[in-house]
């Protein structure tokens, strides 16, 4: 028969019959193994503990979660209207600002792309006014006619070179700053109708390259004076200053009328430009209200969070997926320009400017995402979470043992380094001065380089002094015993 464990038979006889005095009791304990022991209590830990999140759940307040989406929404929309509200900063401050964007469009010339671009589309307006073939055909005889076509060409390839030319000189640089400071400022009245240099209608905005004709045509009256059949004279604009009659001027020395589109490129020609320019226009007036907005929606997020790291968290992420995201509709807005523009040398030149007109709008861009991916990891690896709690507590770990290992470094340095500096002077003073020809050659700036002077007199100056001591402290005698 089976006795259970918390029935054990009587001490007293071996059938169990006994004085009731000479029983164990039956509530006496048992021994039980340790496994078992640890198993059980394992299992009622998990279950209190299963017991207590059923109850934090029944007693947490049932707009917890309504907060928490709340302020997931907004963190969203915070983090849009952040990127936003840098694009609107951007075109204030460059595109809508005369002095940052004539510092802009300035090196534009140098730009090969852009250079061939705007060449070609000079020389083709200088021989559409000039007609040089059939200046040719007037002054060749009737044999020689056929060489006409063949003359054009190359005196055409001789005008792009001039036109090249001028657009790359020094001189010509004044006169593209100073024609860009006008374009800009007068750009400002485009949404108005009031601009004569620049126009925007709802299907094209143009910019008058005029003044780069004029001094196109200086140049070719000297290279080629037989080409206008009689000597021009036309203002300089090397000072930059661009007179108001100047059309005028140009038609009276070449003995011509220039078509009323002469010189006139444009850059653009779809209808969307104007609502871009109006929403520019319209973001420029109330970008200081947006910026608040943006500042409010973002402080909302966090106050309505029950969990504000999550929100962090949320706000990160969202700050890179609306970065990415705007990147990629003006990307899609710049495919459409150029689609407008004809293949070739003027789209590459197109897209060459534009590369350099928003290489700040894509630097702020790289940054956002960078910044908010800094957010979303730190607020993430702040959290409860066991990879974040393993790699703080591994950090912090490390941290301690590099700082022991610092210490005991630092230690032997105090002891020994004044030794070994005293033993290796000279070698010491040289391998100062070896790095700092070193780093001159690399930073290679005034500022730099009086740092480096200052940094190796200091070098050179404790040195001296640290072996200098070291050697007192050597010929001193030690103190007499006793």
């Amino acid at each position: 028969m089976n006795i259970p464990a918390s029935e054990s038979p009587p001490t007293g006889s071996p059938d169990g019959t006994g004085p009731a005095d000479e029983r164990v009791p039956e509530t006496a304990p048992v021994a039980v193994p340790e496994t078992e022991e640890l198993e059980r209590l394992r299992a009622e830990v998990t279950a209190l503990r299963a017991q207590l999140e059923g109850e934090g759940r029944r007693r947490r307040p049932r707009g917890r979660g309504i907060r928490r989406g709340v302020a997931a929404v907004l963190a969203a929309v915070a983090a849009f209207a952040l990127v936003t509200s840098v694009v609107g900063l951007w075109a204030a401050t460059t595109t809508l600002n005369t002095d940052r964007w004539v510092a802009t469009v300035a090196p534009l010339p140098q730009d090969p792309k852009v250079n061939a671009a705007v060449a070609e589309y000079a020389t083709t307006e200088v021989f559409r006014v000039l007609d040089v073939e059939q200046r040719l055909r007037a002054v060749l005889p009737e044999q020689a006619a056929f060489v006409a076509g063949p003359l054009t060409g190359q005196i055409r390839e001789q005008v792009r070179k001039t036109v090249q030319n001028v657009l790359g000189s020094d001189r010509f640089e004044v006169i593209w700053v100073e024609l860009n400071r006008q374009l800009h400022q007068r750009m400002v009245a485009v949404i108005e109708g009031e601009s004569s240099v620049v126009t925007a209608r709802q299907d094209s905005v143009q910019i008058d390259l005029l003044p780069l004709i004029n001094q196109v045509l200086r140049q070719l009256s000297d290279q080629l004076p037989t080409l206008f059949g009689k000597q021009i004279t036309l203002p300089d604009l090397s000072s930059g200053a661009i007179p108001e009659n100047l059309r005028l001027r140009v038609e009276e020395a070449l003995g011509v009328t220039l078509p009323a589109d002469f010189a006139t490129f444009t850059v653009y020609d779809s209808g969307q430009l104007w609502e871009v320019q109006q929403a520019v226009a319209a973001a420029k007036r109330y970008l200081a209200l947006f910026v608040a907005g943006t500042i409010l929606l973002l402080l909302a997020a966090f106050v309505v969070s029950p969990q504000r790291r999550r929100t962090a968290v949320q706000f990160g992420l969202w700050l890179v997926v609306a970065a990415v995201t705007i990147t990629a509709v003006l990307r899609a807005v710049r495919r459409e320009i150029l689609e407008a523009v004809p293949a070739g040398v003027y789209q590459d030149g197109v897209d060459a400017a534009m590369t350099t007109v928003f290489s700040l709008l894509r630097e702020r861009g790289a940054q956002l995402i960078v910044i908010g991916s800094a957010i979303a990891l730190l607020a993430y690896l702040a959290g409860p979470g066991r990879f974040p709690v393993w790699l703080r507590r591994s950090v912090a770990r490390g941290t301690a043992a590099g700082w022991r290992r610092v210490r005991a470094g630092s230690a032997v340095v105090a002891a020994r380094g004044p030794g070994f500096i005293a033993a290796h002077l000279d070698p010491v003073r040289v391998g100062g001065l070896v790095v700092a020809v070193l780093l001159a050659l690399v930073l290679s700036s005034w500022t730099a380089l009086l740092v480096i002077v200052v940094l190796l007199a200091a070098y050179e100056v404790a040195v001296t002094l640290i072996a200098r001591r070291q050697a007192e402290v050597l010929r001193t005698p030690p103190p007499a015993l006793g």
